[in-house]
């Protein structure tokens, strides 16, 4: 049996910043514990380098990337009796900042050999998991574009850029129909957005949470009526805050359903896309995954 199985993903990260296999050996052994390295690449990636580690009988499961890379993680651990660690060595390391992880790799292996275990809450959407967030409508076809432009070799930003402008150059309005516990509601919208747990969207800490064990899910649903309107709604919600700005709908529910005109829809989960039948079943997961933090 495995001590420390840590899913290494090499690609995560600016240059520079990438951690190396023998690097994270050393930390951990320096902290008189022995981990095993399941590195990723063009055959086995993280889930089933994940997969792999779980079937070998790890006792604790860490990722090692970007939000992407600890969300396969987290969902080949969950349910398990498996603690979760995670050194954070992606680009922009959402779910470690909200859990107040250190960002430093030797820092980040310092708390996981502590061992204090936080358990936190997960979303969950027609059995898929999500840490951070979940959404529907022009986020997931950016990040889809975003991703051919970088294959093509465009940096990461610029393709972004270029994604943006390509999709609001189309009609980007959808017809959903969300129903709640305590009501059912019709919308045209750009995105419906989930956020495992209620997320600031006011000032400098926008797009962070307060929490991750409220038990809640925050849905949020924009109702602009043109293009132009969501650059200037954007930049208000972030001035004035979601209470303040009429056009995003929030609704802080533990479950809700989705459903639109088509059959399968592209959803983002934390970062990545995949493609889910509809409807969209959403729920909160309280407390359900055991991470290693202070």
């Amino acid at each position: 049996m495995n001590d420390i199985a840590v899913i290494l993903n090499p690609a995560s990260g600016p240059n520079g910043r990438e951690a190396t296999p023998h690097q994270v050996e050393a930390l951990f052994a320096e902290r008189g514990r022995s981990a095993t390295i399941y590195a990723t690449g063009p055959r086995l990636g993280v889930a089933e380098q994940a997969r792999a580690a779980v079937a070998d009988g790890c006792r604790v499961a860490v990722a090692a990337g970007g939000d992407g890379t600890v969300n396969a993680v987290a969902s080949a651990v969950l349910g398990k009796e498996i603690a979760f660690g995670i050194l954070p060595t992606g680009t922009l390391n959402h779910f470690a900042k909200d859990l107040g992880l250190p960002l430093d790799l030797a820092d980040a292996v310092r708390t996981i050999a502590q061992g204090a275990v936080r358990r936190v809450d997960v979303g969950q959407v027609n059995g898929r998991l999500f840490l951070n967030n979940s959404s529907i409508g022009v986020y997931p076809r950016v990040v889809e574009l975003r991703q051919r432009q970088q294959s093509a070799g465009s940096g990461k930003w610029l393709a972004a850029l270029w994604a943006s402008l390509a999709v609001m150059r189309r009609r980007p309005f959808m017809g959903v129909r969300i129903r709640t516990a305590n009501e059912t509601i019709v919308r045209s919208t750009p995105f419906v957005f989930v956020g495992n747990n209620r997320y600031r969207m006011v000032g400098i800490r926008a797009a962070s949470r307060e929490s991750l064990t409220e038990g809640r899910l925050a849905l949020y649903v924009m109702h602009a009526s043109r293009r132009r309107s969501l650059v200037s709604l954007a930049a208000r919600v972030l001035w004035r805050g979601v209470d303040k700005v009429e056009e995003l709908e929030l609704f802080d529910v533990t479950e809700a359903t989705i459903e639109t005109r088509r059959s399968r829809l592209q959803v983002a989960l934390d970062g990545e896309v995949t493609v889910l039948g509809s409807p969209l079943e959403y729920r909160i997961l309280p407390r359900a995954l055991p991470v290693l933090a202070a």
